[in-house]
């Protein structure tokens, strides 16, 4: 039994890591396309960087 507890902690903490790291890159992504679409020169490129982060933010919510 001990080992079954040991594999389960072991998974669960890579889980927790593995979440830790998708929600980090996601952070890291949004910050990204909010900063570009300020920071753009080209106003095409500033909606352009506004849509995709309108799309991020939408599919954010849902998860």
């Amino acid at each position: 039994m001990s080992v079954l507890l040991t594999v389960l902690e072991t998974v669960s903490q890579d889980a927790a890591a593995l979440s830790a790291a998708t929600g980090l890159a996601y952070t890291v992504t949004v910050v990204t396309v909010a900063a570009s679409s300020v920071l753009f020169r080209s106003p095409q490129r500033r909606r352009d960087a506004r849509a995709t982060l309108t799309i991020l933010m939408r599919h954010g919510g849902k998860q």
